[in-house]
């Protein structure tokens, strides 16, 4: 059995912690200061999101997953309708069902209320930097994320002689790691 290079552990502890100083740095500098992040209230943005998940649903059963009395749920509906957010429609399936559902300004308000980082600053910024890097730039971030979910992450580095699968070049989609989806209708964080 190989013995551990102690150097190595540090030389990647090293490397997180630039790395770290530098995010900090990105997010400082990059960060939404447009107003407040979110505009909705914790239980709409929660409404908001099940429902960007789980797709149409009856008050009763939007009530019952988000474990809230109907009564409580039929006025935030209420409420979120009056701004634009939802709309009701019949279920086509039954007639005397009404589904709830987010409109096009309620997936414009999630991804928004998402946005951590402001956009048109990013953009002016990745549009001074040569093509080729802020492709490279991204998909290294897009690698980092997509290695920190696989199975294996806590093992040690692969050996300097052994051969390091390398990110596909720009343009080039990385395979979707589980629950990584491009879909506007994911939540968490946008990079």
């Amino acid at each position: 059995m190989a013995s551990r290079n102690p150097g190595r552990v540090s030389d990647q502890q090293q490397r997180a912690e630039r790395f770290a100083e530098r995010f900090r740095a990105v997010y400082l500098t990059f960060h939404r200061r447009d107003g407040p992040r979110s505009q909705l209230q914790g239980a709409s943005r929660a409404a908001l999101e099940h429902l960007a998940l789980a797709g149409p649903l009856t008050i009763g059963e939007a009530a019952a997953h988000l474990n809230r009395a109907q009564s409580v749920i039929s006025e935030m509906v209420s409420h979120l309708e009056d701004q634009g957010l939802l709309e009701r429609e019949s279920d086509p399936a039954g007639r005397r069902r009404t589904l709830i559902w987010l409109t096009r300004a309620g997936h414009s308000a999630l991804r928004q209320d998402r946005e951590v980082l402001g956009l048109d600053l990013l953009a002016g910024a990745l549009a001074r930097l040569p093509p080729a890097q802020a492709d490279d730039l991204i998909a290294g971030l897009q690698a980092l994320v997509q290695v920190a979910g696989q199975p294996g992450r806590h093992q040690d580095p692969p050996a300097s002689d052994q051969h390091v699968q390398p990110a596909p070049a720009p343009g080039q989609p990385l395979p979707a790691s589980e629950g990584d989806s491009d879909d506007d209708q994911h939540p968490g964080p946008s990079l």
